[in-house]
């Protein structure tokens, strides 16, 4: 009976503490289920997190792409000019002796052109000797004899010759073996005479048979160093647009003025622009004044001497600018360089270059 009493007060105890913390009991329950749930998510319902094992496989960081390779340029050795293919750059340079008389203008193949030398012959006329390796205009001409200081100029560029005849001298030079010789004496039939001109001003030739005349000795290709090469622009400080280039007399001596927007230089000859009959103006894009010793001597007759190997001043017309130089030659056979007051390199801008031999003891060269 005792024990009955005691279980109906703990009951009835037990009943008013449960009225009594009724909310806190609320607030309890409330968070044990938040917290079951919590839990079944995070081990049932979520998918478990992927951990890598080897901590050397980078998994979690993105592959960075490589950058692709620049294309390989290549450039013409004779002018610095962009060619299209590495043998571009190895076709074989072919020159030729064009004259420069008053009965021999307009002449052929002097505008598309990658070098040209010009120097007196004698009696104070002037001749040039062109060099081609990716320009072949249709016409070459009139073309006339050799001396010796072109056959010099030319060993530097392992190529061939186009010309009829020579000094004694020149032709000895050219006939020994050393050099490709393309003269029309022994090859008649890769030349003829003009019909509108009369000897000696008309003999012509062409790149058609000039290549096939190259093809048959088996002259395929040049190997040779050429002048250092550098893209060019108008300088921002111009100082010489004007040029002046006396080496004898009215007839062959030469200007230039320059083209800005064009960035080369018209070259005009005896009081007019200096024309190519069939491609106009001439433009080169650089001007090389270059001084040499020049003597009269006899040969087969009087002929000059100039020489060729050693150094001298020199001035680089380019960008609108002159660059006071100096020019070298170590041997016969080594290429000519340029380099400035300090002894450094100079560059020469991408194109066409017209180098002038001045005499030393009566040519001028002035600008403005």
């Amino acid at each position: 009976m005792k024990s009955f009493s005691k279980l109906h007060n703990f009951a009835t105890h037990l009943h008013q503490l449960i009225v009594r913390h009724k909310k806190l009991l609320l607030v309890i329950l409330g968070l044990i289920i938040i917290v079951a749930s919590s839990l079944v998510y995070i081990f049932v319902i979520q998918k478990p997190t992927t951990v890598a094992i080897n901590p050397t496989v980078e998994q979690t960081e993105t592959k960075e792409t490589e950058p692709e390779p620049e294309p390989v340029k290549y450039y013409s050795p004779l002018t610095g000019a962009l060619v299209s293919t590495e043998a571009d750059t190895k076709k074989p340079v072919i020159g030729a002796m064009i004259e420069n008389s008053p009965d021999a203008r307009p002449q052929s193949g002097l505008k598309d052109s990658g070098v040209i030398f010009e120097a007196i012959a004698e009696g104070g006329i002037t001749r040039f000797m062109v060099l081609y390796q990716q320009e072949q205009p249709k016409l070459i001409g009139p073309v006339r004899s050799v001396r010796l200081y072109d056959v010099e100029w030319l060993a530097a560029f392992n190529a061939g010759l186009a010309h009829v005849g020579g000094s004694y001298y020149g032709l000895k030079e050219l006939r020994n073996g050393n050099y490709r010789d393309l003269d029309q004496f022994f090859n008649p039939g890769s030349y003829w005479r003009a019909s509108d001109r009369y000897a000696p001003h008309n003999v012509y030739t062409s790149f058609e048979k000039l290549n096939s005349l190259n093809k048959s000795k088996g002259y395929t290709t040049s190997t040779f160093t050429g002048f250092s090469r550098t893209d060019g622009s108008p300088s921002k400080t111009q100082n010489a647009t004007n040029i002046d280039v006396t080496v004898s007399s009215y007839l062959y001596n030469s200007s230039y003025l320059y083209n800005k927007k064009s960035n080369n230089y018209t070259r005009y000859q005896a009081g007019a622009a200096h024309k190519d009959r069939e491609s106009g103006n001439i433009t080169p894009s650089v001007i090389i004044a270059m001084y040499v010793n020049e003597t009269t001597i006899f040969e087969d007759g009087w002929r000059e001497k100039i020489t060729t190997v050693g150094s001298g001043k020199a001035v680089i017309f380019q960008n609108g600018t002159a660059t006071n130089a100096t020019w070298k030659k170590k041997s016969k056979t080594s290429q000519i360089t340029f380099t400035d007051k300090k002894g450094k390199d100079v560059p020469l801008t991408r194109g066409q270059t017209w180098i002038t031999a001045v005499p030393n003891d009566d040519g001028e060269v002035t600008w403005r």
